[in-house]
């Protein structure tokens, strides 16, 4: 199976001046794990996650005060649409990571995630009647 078949294609990008509360309200609407954030000014794409949010609210850290940019990762690993899962989970397994923003031709189209390669890769839960 391939990372194309198994990424979420809702794609949420963020600016790096969103705050930490702004960034974490869109993820929660959207009901997704981490933000790809463009800042044209740093020359790229980064992404945050939920961890990253998680990190900062636990230092003590203002989610209205705190950007984005100041937590975002600008080192990120891509995948490709093509990867195998296997060639996805071994880069998350080797970054210590758990999401990999999905670029064809250079654009963000999907974010994979741990969940969706274990939903893919488990058996499918079949209700039996008692």
């Amino acid at each position: 199976m391939l990372v194309r078949d198994a990424m979420s294609t809702v794609v949420l990008t963020i600016g790096p001046t969103h705050t930490l509360r702004q960034a974490a309200a869109l993820m929660s609407t959207r009901r997704v794990g981490a933000a790809v954030v463009h800042d044209p000014d740093a020359g790229g794409i980064g992404i945050l996650t939920e961890r990253d949010i998680l990190i900062s609210v636990g230092l003590g850290q203002s989610p209205d005060a705190e950007r984005a940019h100041d937590h975002t990762t600008t080192d990120v690993v891509f995948a490709a649409p093509a990867w195998t899962l296997e060639e996805a989970a071994r880069a998350m397994a080797h970054g210590g990571f758990r999401h990999l923003i999905v670029l064809d031709r250079g654009e963000p189209v999907g974010i994979v995630s741990v969940r969706d390669i274990i939903r893919c890769w488990a058996p499918v839960r079949q209700h039996v009647p008692a």
